[in-house]
């Protein structure tokens, strides 16, 4: 009996020398790559595979995982992926419309990888059901729904660059969805360009629209913040409005109610 469990251990090792190269070489044939995850405390199967965009069924077969509730800190899983490398130019929110992948989940495959310092060459994750490369990039759906085109985006970044860029970080995310809050008021126009571009009493809401520096080319944090605050993140904390003390005269603004303070912002409601 003893020999008998013994050739069955052997056997089924064999097995499994057998079908994970040939699951990997399967994998490969697809255009993805072996990733190796390490498995941290409190990891389950079903957050890491959330992590890559997979399922836990496809991570528990890949790596002969019979009991898919039993891994452990330390367990080294073969994750599916694909790998991207970063051209001039490109940012994560680029790099995800060009795949057709969500922002999120491209961030989440990437977990070590910091936004504000994406560089040529570098190597980015990207989810396992990247779909084939995109000629145009399609419309982001974000925080309530709406789509915003390429041309908004950059509109969007150019005002948080023109209006925030020397601000920190968190400050150019809280400006950015100050803008998004108004697009979420009935006091303010609908669209992202209405918002931006609005005149009120003759008075131009943005600082930048009416002396020309909207029309700077944004730089990548800009971009990144903007992607942040469509994320859902909100520093302003529902702020409508934003202004400099030392720069502005504006009795009005300063009668606001103020909901924070973000480097040499005062944002209110």
């Amino acid at each position: 009996m003893f020999k008998r469990k013994l050739k069955h251990k052997i056997w089924r090792k064999v097995l499994t020398m057998l079908l994970i190269p040939g699951m990997l070489l399967a994998l490969c044939q697809a255009g993805a790559v072996a990733l190796t995850y390490n498995v941290a405390p409190h990891d389950t199967l079903f957050l890491i595979a959330q992590r890559y965009n997979t399922t836990a069924a496809e991570l528990a077969q890949i790596n002969n995982i019979t009991n898919p509730n039993l891994i452990y800190p330390g367990q080294a899983l073969t994750v599916p992926t694909r790998i991207h490398t970063v051209l001039p130019g490109e940012t994560l929110w680029t790099i995800s419309q060009k795949y057709g992948v969500n922002l999120t989940a491209l961030s989440s495959a990437n977990p070590a990888l910091s936004p504000q310092n994406i560089y040529p060459g570098l190597k980015v994750n990207l989810p396992a059901d990247a779909a084939a490369e995109r000629t145009t990039a399609p419309p982001l759906t974000s925080r309530g729904g709406r789509s915003y085109s390429p041309s908004e985006i950059d509109l969007f970044a150019r005002l948080v660059h023109s209006e925030a860029g020397s601000e920190p970080y968190t400050g150019q995310v809280a400006v950015a969805a100050s803008v998004l809050n108004r697009l979420d008021s009935p006091r303010y126009p609908y669209s992202l360009p209405g918002v931006i571009c609005q005149v009120i009493d003759g008075c131009y809401q943005y600082s930048p629209v009416l002396d020309g520096r909207i029309n700077l080319p944004a730089n990548q944090t800009a971009y990144q913040a903007v992607y942040d605050a469509l994320s859902g993140w909100d520093p302003s904390q529902n702020a409508l409005g934003f202004y400099n003390p030392a720069k502005t005269s504006n009795q009005w603004v300063r009668q606001q109610q103020v909901t924070t303070v973000i480097g040499n912002h005062v944002f209110f409601r």
